[in-house]
């Protein structure tokens, strides 16, 4: 079978994330399809720690550290910047949790999008602050126990919906937006090649699973990617020239095979499920209706 994403690693060993990070995924598959010449901006997040300890990197591109909520403005500055040097050939994203797009640094993302910058802003969705400790974030989706929203007693795992940046962007009517996966390599890498390609702001949201936070086992990184698509938990789809497209898998599955593999979900009774697969199902009407439209 030949290869349809490129050899080159721009991502290196050494790296301190833990064993099964998604997220480590994630950026490996981006700077495939970004290349060589890309400057990442990350704000406070998991990947603020992961690169290594300075004067060490685990990237093979240049990069800066930014505050919790700076990646929008930060990516901005690194973009104008570099056209004022004649570099606009190089390939200028933030690589942000969902803590620091979904709800720190949301004002900081909106703001370069409706500016019209040429860049790419990537959020690696992990669904909580991870890196500080599990705290709920608006990403956290309906039903998931974090440290701030803990199952005892009273049952207090997250009562809210999901805050899906994706579609806010749409909203916004950035000219790309996309989801993906890693467990769907060639698709993560596509798209990000076809940002790339397009003048303008862009902006992809990655299911990004963490297994300490989701508690599972780190083998399952991979599967619990797929399941999540397969089951319609993270419907997979491209905005592109006021366009909706969404990718129908092959096979669709009960929300419960992916919910089962995650502690996090363990403490739901099966009508807390069945609310759980309506949701999904709903949500999933709308965007094929969308898609019509």
């Amino acid at each position: 079978m030949p290869l349809t994403i490129p050899r080159e690693e721009l991502m290196l060993q050494g790296h301190t994330a833990c064993a099964g990070c998604g997220a480590t995924l994630s950026m490996r598959y981006v700077l495939k399809g970004a290349g060589e010449k890309s400057a990442v901006a990350i704000p406070a997040c998991c990947w603020a720690v992961i690169p290594g300890e300075f004067p060490y990197t685990a990237l093979k591109v240049p990069l800066i550290y930014t505050t919790f909520a700076s990646a929008g403005a930060s990516i901005s500055g690194l973009r104008e910047g570099l056209d004022a040097q004649g570099k606009e050939d190089y390939t200028v994203l933030a690589f942000a949790g969902d803590g620091g797009t979904a709800d720190i640094g949301l004002q900081g993302l909106s703001a370069a999008m409706e500016r019209g910058h040429n860049v790419l802003y990537v959020m690696y969705d992990n669904e909580a602050y991870m890196n500080t400790g599990i705290q709920r974030s608006g990403s956290t989706p309906y039903g998931a126990w974090t440290t701030t929203t803990p199952v005892g007693s009273k049952r207090d795992y997250k009562r809210e919906n999901k805050k899906v940046v994706a579609d806010l962007m749409i909203a916004q009517n950035v000219p790309y937006v996309a989801t993906a996966t890693i467990g769907f390599p060639e698709d993560l890498e596509r798209k990000v090649a076809i940002a790339k390609s397009i003048k303008g702001p862009k902006f992809i949201q990655i299911l990004s699973p963490c297994p300490p936070g989701w508690y599972y086992n780190s083998a399952d990184t991979v599967k619990i990617s797929k399941l999540a698509v397969e089951t319609k938990v993270f419907p997979l789809y491209e905005y592109r020239d006021g366009k909706l497209k969404v990718y129908k898998p092959a096979k669709t599955l009960p929300v419960s095979e992916y919910l089962s593999l995650q502690g996090r979900f363990a403490h739901l009774r099966e009508d807390e499920v069945e609310e759980v697969q309506k949701a999904v199902d709903e949500r999933w009407e709308s965007l094929l209706k969308k898609e019509q439209s």
